[in-house]
Order: structure tokens, then sequence, then C-alpha cells
């Protein structure tokens, strides 16, 4: 354990401030940051590896929490800082006084290890990372393969995605890929894709087949999937609306539609 730090202008604790701030510094580190007991020990359960644990003895107690003394390995580095600093890295309400530098994963397509009958959810342009976090929640509950993002608009282990999932981002593969190699790759292993869209050609979502291979493509919020994706999917599916609005938030309608899936699979084996 080291000693107490006490200043926000120690230079550990403005190199944790500029990795919390800045994607191109996470990048370039292959660092990020987790915040919270919960999260860290799902990460490391997991196996990501945790080269350092910032802890505030005022808030987590003066122990080590034992649960994640004993998922961490003996060479992560223990950091000990007063309220006031650790008040200053959080980004959370009401922190348990723990945060930690990670190396996440880095993934390609290839590196999927894919089942005979794969379920993958595929966001293109993603912005939000709360819209993220909350989409790789309905992952992990799903147990879907995999998440993957096309040409993402947000850095995937922003500390905010990593919260908003509570630390799903670990549990689930999560790849970022262009449109063309994500198209290619669902074609070489025989998925087929369902671009949710609002159009006139778009078919409801419960009269469609999600037994088989299935990526599940999802656009944005604000602007839905761009024309080019859409177009070269297999199918286009819509939930219908019955009220004064046409569309739901991006993360509620991936859950809906993933659900769906899971049903008809359920049903398929007698579940």
């Amino acid at each position: 354990m080291s000693d107490l730090i006490t200043s926000p202008q120690n230079p550990r604790i403005k190199a944790l401030l500029r990795l919390q701030q800045k994607s191109s510094e996470r990048r370039q580190q292959g660092l990020t940051i987790v915040e919270g007991l919960r999260e860290l020990t799902v990460a490391r359960q997991a196996g990501v590896a945790v080269p350092t644990v910032f802890i505030c003895p005022e808030l987590a107690g003066a122990a080590q929490p034992p649960s994640l003394v004993a998922a961490l390995d003996k060479s992560t580095e223990w950091v000990t800082v007063s309220k006031a600093v650790f008040e200053r890295v959080a980004y959370r309400e009401g922190s348990d006084g723990v945060l930690a530098l990670v190396r996440p994963p880095h993934r390609t397509l290839p590196d999927l290890r894919l089942p005979s009958n794969p379920l993958l959810l595929v966001l293109e342009a993603v912005e939000k990372p709360g819209n993220l976090g909350a989409i790789l929640r309905t992952a992990d509950a799903a147990q879907a393969t995999a998440v993957i993002v096309c040409d993402p608009r947000t850095d995937l282990y922003n500390p905010n995605a990593i919260r908003s999932s509570i630390g799903c981002i670990f549990t689930v593969p999560t790849v970022a890929t262009s449109r063309p190699e994500l198209l290619a790759w669902c074609k070489e292993h025989g998925i087929r894709t369902y671009a949710a869209a609002l159009t006139d050609a778009a078919l409801p979502y419960t009269t469609r087949d999600f037994r088989g291979p299935t990526a599940l493509v999802m656009g944005t919020e604000a602007d839905g999937l761009t024309p080019e994706l859409r177009q070269a999917c297999d199918e286009t599916i819509i939930i219908p609306m019955r009220g004064a609005i046409d569309s739901l938030n991006v993360s509620t309608a991936t859950a809906i539609l993933t659900f769906e899936a899971v049903r008809q699979r359920d049903e398929m084996v007698g579940l």
C-alpha cells in the first residue's frame, strides 16, 4: 500500500484525470478506468488485468474489500487517496471509494468464437455511452454472443459506458468494426441480418424468425441506420408503435428485439 495521496496536483492523480477525460489517452496507454467495487470485481472475474487500484479508506472502510482482494493478483498496486482527492477523480455519485486502472481486451471480428447458432447485437455509430452500457446489460442478461459496433462515435471503454453497463462490457465480447467488414463477416458465417428501421417495407418483429444465426442491427436514436447498412441487411423489421410517438430509445428497442429472439429460441428447444 502506498503513502496516502492528499493533493489533487499529485502527478498520478493528474494522469488519472487525463485517462478519464481523453479517449486518445486511453487508446495510447491501453488503459481505462473502472469505478466501483461491483464493476471492478466483475472485470477481474472476466479476466481483465488490473494494474492499479486507488482506494479511499474513508469511503471504502479501513480494510481492503475481501472480495476484491481475492479476485486480484499479487502484482496489483494499491494506492490510498484522501476523500478530497477521490471526490476529484470520481465520476459517479455515492461512490464506494474504489477506482482502478484496467487493461481492457481488444477484440476483432476474427477473435469472436461463434457457437453454432449465434445471436449478435449490432449497433451502428453509437455515440451515447449510456445507450451502449444499457445495451451491454441486455446482451449479458440474454446471453447474446457478442455486441458489434460499426463505426463507433464513442470509445467502447469510456468510463461512463462501463458504469452504465455495470461492468457488462467485460462479460460480453464487444468488437468495433466497419460496415463493410461486418457485412462480409456475417455473410461468411451465414448470419442473417435484421435491420430495425422505420420504413414502409419493414415487417413487424414478431412475424420474423430469429431462431437461426441472427444479427439484430440497430441505428442511432437521432438518425437511425444509414441507408447503406439498412439496404445491405437481409430484412427490415419494426416494433409497431400504437401511440403518438414513432420510435423508442435504442436501448429499449434493442431489449425488446433481443428477448423476442430469446423467446423464439427457448420455444425451439422446449424451454
